[in-house]
């Protein structure tokens, strides 16, 4: 038996267990004040976002779609963070318009990533982390997850 295991045995003896004690063998503290772990707490709207596009994976793509069985680019963006609670305008281009702006070094899973050709806006994903986006890429291909395959991105946080 490790040390890990007999701490439950021990905190039963003593009557209390300590904050450390507690997150030592996987539980949560709720502390006033501080906000609560994303588990015990309901999600923010873009945590919430990107679980709604990953559920669709195997979408079908149709270009004007957006869902919730098939989807476009923005079409999935706009479905999810409705979904979410948010409210985003139907294309890529009107969407980079309404978010905050980001740099990449700020980028968080649930961030909006735009591809653009100078500064003409032409596809949408969500940020997965990790490099990757789920998105609806094109005709005869279905919502995936892909890593990013340009450097031709900008940021948007959905607000």
């Amino acid at each position: 038996m490790t040390a890990l295991n007999r701490v439950p045995s021990l905190m039963v003896r003593a009557g209390t267990a300590s904050a450390f004690a507690i997150a030592a063998v996987g539980g949560s503290v709720v502390v006033p004040g501080v906000a609560a772990d994303a588990a015990a707490a309901s999600p923010a709207p873009a945590t919430k976002a990107l679980k709604v596009a990953a559920s669709k994976k195997g979408s079908p793509y149709r270009y004007g779609a957006t869902g919730p069985r098939r989807f476009d680019c923005s079409g999935l963006t706009l479905y999810s963070f409705k979904k979410a609670g948010k409210k985003l305008p139907r294309t890529a281009a009107q969407q980079y318009n309404k978010t905050r702006h980001i740099g990449s070094g700020s980028r968080k899973a649930g961030d909006l990533v735009f591809f653009h050709s100078g500064s003409n806006v032409y596809h949408v994903g969500i940020y997965a982390g990790k490099g990757k986006i789920w998105h609806a890429p094109k005709t005869g291909d279905v919502v995936r997850l892909q890593k990013i395959w340009t450097k031709s991105v900008w940021y948007g946080r959905v607000k």
